[in-house]
């Protein structure tokens, strides 16, 4: 994870984990639309998943 990323979840998430997948981006992208914070976390959990 770089730290790009980090500053690119916390400004705009969805944008984050573009590259994650649609169900990623579509996740992100309502969790910010209800909250910020809560896509800023779903981000970043996202991003910081090993598994990807």
């Amino acid at each position: 994870m770089s730290i790009w990323r980090v500053i690119l979840a916390i400004i705009f998430p969805p944008l984050s984990v573009i590259d994650k997948g649609c169900g990623s981006i579509v996740i992100v992208l309502i969790l910010t639309l209800l909250g910020w914070i809560p896509g800023v976390i779903a981000a970043l959990i996202i991003l910081n998943n090993p598994k990807n």
